[in-house]
């Protein structure tokens, strides 16, 4: 029987870049820059994202943040800031937040989630941050499934997942509730090691 190995043993790169991106796993000390985001967004974020009802306080947003490094240690949940990517190649303005979530180590299997400030929106920002999480799923953590799942009504989110080569598999009805209570139909789309190996992410 073979064990395996213990998740805080895989290795996860911290730093994802793009060619206008940098991907950063969660730093203590950055909640201000977090809020700023999350306070400008509320209204464009709280039909989709039940984590973003109310704004919350620069103090709930560091919390947040240091809650993600933890998970990011343990490998239980992979979050990474979005942040526009300076001339020299450093991180500069925080713009957004993706990750790997609800995964399956044994079997490699990751899904993306997504969100970008509202005065980010509309600049491709988002395809080119899930482009590179997909292509560092596949290339450095052997995924052999890629999900992209979002609410129905979810057009923007769903152009994306179009976008990035993602193909839909099927509507699940009335699998979830949406922020309000309501029950919602979800969009399933996915990637396959085959086809992410070649394809753009």
């Amino acid at each position: 029987m073979t064990t395996r190995p213990d998740p805080v043993l895989i290795k996860v790169p911290e730093e994802i870049v793009s060619e206008r991106l940098v991907l950063l796993a969660p730093r203590a000390g950055l909640g201000q820059a977090l809020n700023a985001a999350i306070v400008e967004s509320i209204e464009q974020l709280k039909p989709w994202m039940p984590w973003a009802q109310t704004a919350p306080s620069v103090e709930e947003s560091e919390t947040v943040l240091r809650h993600q490094l933890a998970k990011f240690v343990l490998r239980s949940d992979l979050v990474y800031q979005i942040y526009r990517r300076n001339d020299d190649g450093s991180a500069g303005r925080l713009l957004g937040g993706t990750g790997l979530h609800r995964f399956d180590w044994a079997v490699r299997r990751f899904e993306i989630g997504y969100w970008i400030r509202a005065s980010a929106q509309g600049q491709g920002y988002v395809s080119e941050a899930v482009q590179a999480l997909t292509r560092m799923a596949f290339n450095e953590l052997q995924a052999r499934r890629v999900e992209i799942r979002m609410d129905e009504k979810n057009l923007r989110s769903r152009a994306v997942a179009e976008r990035c080569g993602f193909e839909l598999e099927g509507v699940l009805r009335c699998d979830a509730l949406s922020p309000n209570g309501e029950p919602r139909d979800t969009r399933v789309y996915s990637r396959i090691a085959a086809a992410g190996a070649r394809g753009q992410g």
